[in-house]
């Protein structure tokens, strides 16, 4: 991972032993290698199949997950330090729900891992919207058991020929390539305007993502210091309230929350207005969802707005489809492997992996001057602690573990009329 943050570069090594650099000055060292961290951040406990081993993935997820959590720690205040063990982020949410590994099925159970005609690909049908698109993705009705029917219709199709199916309906797939692995998890690039606005001890962040890694990311932010105010449709809330009231719970205590509906004009103009009057936007959603809007970036940062934006996609901005942290990793070719064929890593793993590296990159943005325009794609995350081969080890896999659960979230929209009094935004 290279980071350059205030002039100096920072820099995180990892193969048979991990040191984490920082303006050429090695400031932590340990010997534990890739293979080592795999097996203790509960992940590994994960992958494989159910009636199988663990196994060990491609790449180094754990390492970097790691790395990360150290730089965020060295970016903090001294008052406000953040002390995360970044690996053991990749399974928390197993930690906390009890999901075990399933080889060829994600986790959670909504994902699979398919054959086509010359390989592999995945497929989320997470919502119940995606089910009834099944239909118009085989071009006829599936018979009783819908994955066995996708699974025959996609054996005789290629890669790519499945996936821009699945997108073109917007669903959530990703093909198993070797492509190449991104230089940075990240892109990150100047905005020129008019004038910056002043740093402030506790910045407004307001996220505008949800599920996972978009949460994670503002929580970590939470950690530092800064205010979270979470956004939300009160037509379409975070789907993550329906999950596991723990794991929601862990990443949203302590946040407000606020609903406002996008979609009528009152709601789009005090959006608008929190947009502006935040230090920090975080959205995680297809691009032109919110230019259609008229809430982009593009359309907040000339009249003066955050210091920092972050975009989470999919699969980056110029692709225009979602994807959720199974299929992502996938498509950055993130999986173990055994003598059957791929399984999923962990999981979503794309999920915590870019939530992390996102905070690294909001809070090395804010530590310098001018306004930042931030851009993550779940799979190329994946991609880039994606290295060539399985490792392999001898290190027993440990169970997936959380952090300790605060107090509840807030109910949806219980700090609206107060955030916007506070800011002085009016709606309606």
């Amino acid at each position: 991972m290279l980071l350059r943050a205030l002039g100096a570069t920072v820099t995180f090594q990892s193969g048979t032993g991990s040191a984490l650099v920082c303006g050429g000055t090695q400031v932590w060292a340990e010997e534990a290698d890739s293979v080592t961290d795999w097996a203790r951040s509960g992940a590994m406990a994960l992958t494989g199949r159910a009636d199988g081993p663990p196994l060990h993935c491609v790449g180094l997820p754990a390492s970097r997950a790691r790395g990360a959590a150290l730089v965020l720690e060295l970016l903090t205040s001294r008052d406000r330090r953040v002390v995360v063990d970044g690996a053991a982020l990749l399974g928390e949410r197993a930690a906390l729900t009890g999901f075990t590994r399933h080889g060829a099925s994600s986790v959670g159970g909504a994902t699979r891992m398919l054959r086509t005609a010359h390989g592999w690909w995945a497929l989320s049908l997470a919502r119940e919207s995606d089910l009834a698109l099944v239909p118009a993705l085989l071009e006829e009705v599936p018979g009783d058991d819908c994955w066995a029917s996708v699974a025959a219709w996609s054996r005789v199709r290629t890669g790519p020929e499945v996936v821009a199916r699945a997108a073109l309906l917007g669903l959530a797939a990703g093909e198993l390539t070797s492509s190449p692995v991104p230089v940075a998890p990240w892109s990150v690039r100047p905005v020129p305007v008019t004038s910056s606005r002043p740093r402030v001890d506790r910045p407004l962040v307001v996220n505008l993502g949800s599920l996972w890694a978009a949460p994670l990311c503002a929580q970590l932010l939470g950690q530092a210091g800064a205010q979270v105010v979470h956004v939300e449709s009160p037509h379409r809330p975070d789907g993550a309230r329906r999950g596991n009231t723990a794991f929601f719970d862990l990443l949203h205590a302590g946040h407000e929350s606020v609903a406002l509906d996008p979609a009528s004009p009152t709601g789009r103009a005090a959006l608008l207005d929190l947009l502006r009057a935040a230090d920090v936007v975080i959205e995680a959603s297809r691009p032109r969802a919110l230019r259609a809007l008229g809430l982009s970036a593009d359309a907040v940062f000339p009249d003066g707005g955050p210091a920092v934006w972050a975009r989470i996609t999919g699969h980056g901005q110029a692709a225009n489809r979602i994807g959720f942290g199974d299929d992502a990793a996938v498509a950055g070719g993130l999986v173990g492997w055994d003598e059957q064929g791929p399984v999923f890593a962990g999981d979503a793993i794309a999920d915590p992996l870019t939530g992390i590296h996102g905070a690294v990159a909001i809070l090395a943005c804010l530590a310098a001057p001018g306004t930042w325009l931030i851009d993550l794609s779940l799979r190329d995350v994946a991609a880039s602690v994606t290295a060539r081969g399985a490792t392999a080890g001898t290190v027993p896999a440990q169970a997936p573990r959380a952090r300790r659960r605060p107090s509840g979230a807030e109910p949806l929209g219980a700090s609206t009329e107060r955030v916007l009094g506070r800011l002085g935004i009016v709606l309606g």
